[in-house]
């Protein structure tokens, strides 16, 4: 099957050192060739979007957010009506004043209709990106708890950690299902069941937990989210 009738594979990567930490700062949109956006980082095109648009941080701010362990920094970016969440890849500049960010302005214009707002900056907790085929397939075989280098994702000197993830109709993988095919089992708790009360038992379809190769995949039952871990072992 053509790989443009499989849906795209989102990866959903979690930082478990993240924290809490959140600075109020000023976001100012700039016109400046390091920010500038391309295609993959479209905001209107998020679920396919294969890099992170970036930002520039002031040196203190930049170390405040420990943003030298993985780089990704999120905007919770006051608009009119409510928030808009952003991650970004973060670039330090000693150009930047404290307390400021700076992204493109055609992504803040398109974000907060203006060239300036109030947002809270922290530490990413998780991101997703779409993955290319030829990605999808070099991972493919890894299973549940199985690491793989982060390049492969553009994050050099990381490893992820394979959490679970879930196909095009919501079945998630299961840790106890080998193989990457679907199949009803007796579940007594998650993923794939939730009980409502102690000792609840039911049958209920799960994906193996194994990556498939989507060469062989349908686009009904492809798989559409793959979760992992930074790991820091």
């Amino acid at each position: 099957m053509p790989a443009e009738e499989r849906p795209p594979l989102r990866v959903v990567i979690s930082d478990p050192r993240a924290g809490n930490k959140a600075v109020n700062v000023k976001v100012k949109g700039v016109d400046d060739e390091e920010l500038k956006l391309n295609e993959s980082m479209k905001k209107t095109k998020e679920q396919e979007r294969k890099e992170l648009p970036k930002a520039k941080v002031g040196k203190k701010l930049f170390e405040e957010l420990k943003l030298n362990e993985v780089g990704i920094l999120t905007l919770s970016i006051k608009k009119e009506g409510g928030k808009a969440n952003v991650p970004l890849k973060a670039i330090q500049s000693d150009n930047v004043p404290e307390n400021e960010v700076w992204i493109s302005s055609e992504l803040l214009g398109e974000l907060a209709g203006s060239n300036e707002a109030e947002a809270k900056a922290f530490r990413a907790k998780a991101w997703q990106l779409a993955v290319p085929e030829d990605i999808m397939i070099r991972i493919s075989g890894l299973e549940i708890g199985d690491e793989f280098d982060g390049s492969l994702l553009g994050f050099d000197n990381l490893r992820f950690k394979i959490r679970g993830g879930s196909d095009a109709t919501g079945f998630p993988m299961h840790p106890g299902v080998p193989g990457a095919v679907r199949k009803k089992v007796l579940l007594s708790e998650p993923p794939g069941f939730h009980p409502e009360k102690d000792g609840e038992r039911r049958k209920k379809t799960v994906r193996g937990r194994m990556i498939p190769d989507p060469r062989a995949e349908r686009r009904k039952t492809a798989l559409a989210q793959l979760n992992v871990e930074i790991s820091y072992s």
